[in-house]
């Protein structure tokens, strides 16, 4: 019914920045973004941002400060722009969503790869 496709992420040495974008499409009424996860190999899937319906802002302890999340409602698309990357925020990062908070829905994701 919905389908969610991240872009942006990339190769990046530490230090450095990247915008990440999730663009929502389908059949989007009643949809609503909840935020950013990532995902390391041997890691438990982890919070990164969640973004409220009233755009009050959460984000991971690991983040704050660095990262930043929004959306633009007219474009249907999620943004996590990300600041000041570190080794440890290497990861597949994955846009989630929402309809009627019963069927949830998630992007294929997008490699950060943060290296020197």
């Amino acid at each position: 019914q919905v389908n969610l496709v991240e872009s942006g992420g990339g190769l990046v040495q530490p230090g450095g920045s990247l915008r990440l974008s999730c663009v929502a499409s389908g059949s989007i009424n009643r949809f609503y973004f909840t935020g950013w996860f990532r995902q390391a190999p041997g890691k438990q899937r982890e919070l990164v941002a969640h973004i409220r319906s009233d755009g009050n802002t959460i984000y991971g302890d690991s983040v704050k400060g660095r990262f930043t999340i929004s959306r633009d409602n007219a474009k249907n698309t999620l943004y996590l722009q990300m600041n000041n990357l570190k080794p440890e925020d290497t990861a597949l990062y994955l846009c989630n969503g929402q309809i009627y908070s019963w069927a949830t829905y998630w992007g294929q994701g997008t490699q950060v790869t943060v290296s020197s």
